[in-house]
């Protein structure tokens, strides 16, 4: 199976020599493509860190971290700003829609910055809008939609492109219960049938269920790793509940 993501062995330091803070201590794992995993730790943990650096918001202070075998800590700001743009998904828990473009031109314009030919821009669009099932509001602003529907406009921006890994940032955060269903169920479908790799931060015990494999952060460190195998996805939450237990955080939402 091809690796995807390669995180080996790094640390990131905030403040000065008089007051420094380890965020993240040593951390290694891979991501094969077509993996759904979820990272999850109480607040604090550096979990936001984590993606932070994946995803080249952040940096790194020590270690390396290899997206298809492109080493992304030694890439410079033009570089690291085009391979963002081709390899990279981001789904955010505040939507990160422009108001004043409808659904469909929020979508297009990932394919836009890419630089796709327009002659493949509508027909990529229509596909994700079909399997996200946010036809019917392609037309319409944000303003007009519900949490639900704008985060699966949100997630059709991110896998229009086709990039090698979607990063989400707490992708139901902002959802009621049957939004954020929804929308779970439509990140298995891209997964399953687009062979989707994600790469997902939460602190939500049902929304990580849906995952294949959870990776566990505590102070900075991978504490333990848990992996669904053939359980049911109730089997799975309960385990998740297990470990969240263990951890002593604050995780504590119920199926």
């Amino acid at each position: 199976m091809k690796n995807i993501l390669s995180v080996e062995k790094i640390e990131k330091y905030y403040g000065n020599k008089a007051n420094v803070t380890k965020a993240i201590d040593n951390i290694s794992f891979k991501v094969d493509e077509g993996e759904f995993v979820g990272i999850m730790g109480p607040s604090g943990s550096g979990k936001t860190t984590l993606l932070n650096c994946i995803s080249t918001i952040d940096n790194v202070s020590t270690g390396n971290i290899l997206i298809n075998d492109k080493d992304i800590t030694r890439l410079k700001s033009k570089a690291l700003e085009k391979f963002r743009q081709n390899e990279l998904g981001f789904i955010f828990q505040d939507f990160n829609l422009l108001d004043t473009l409808t659904a469909y031109e929020n979508i297009a314009l990932a394919l836009t910055i890419k630089g796709e030919k327009v002659s493949k821009v509508d027909k990529k669009i229509q596909e994700v809008a079909k399997y996200l099932g946010i036809e019917q509001v392609l037309n319409k602003y944000p303003y007009q939609m519900s949490g639900g529907q704008k985060q699966r406009i949100a997630c059709a921006r991110a896998i229009v492109k086709n990039p090698s890994l979607v990063l989400a940032d707490e992708p139901t955060g902002a959802l009621d219960s049957k939004a954020a269903r929804l929308l779970l169920e439509r990140f298995e479908c891209l997964n399953n049938e687009l062979n989707t790799t994600i790469l997902m931060v939460t602190h939500d015990a049902f929304t990580a269920s849906y995952a294949h494999r959870i990776l566990f952060i505590k102070d900075g460190k991978i504490f333990t790793e848990l992996v669904r195998g053939n359980d049911t996805r109730k089997e799975f939450f309960n385990k998740i509940i297990e470990v969240i237990t263990l951890l002593g955080g604050d995780d504590n939402n119920v199926f």
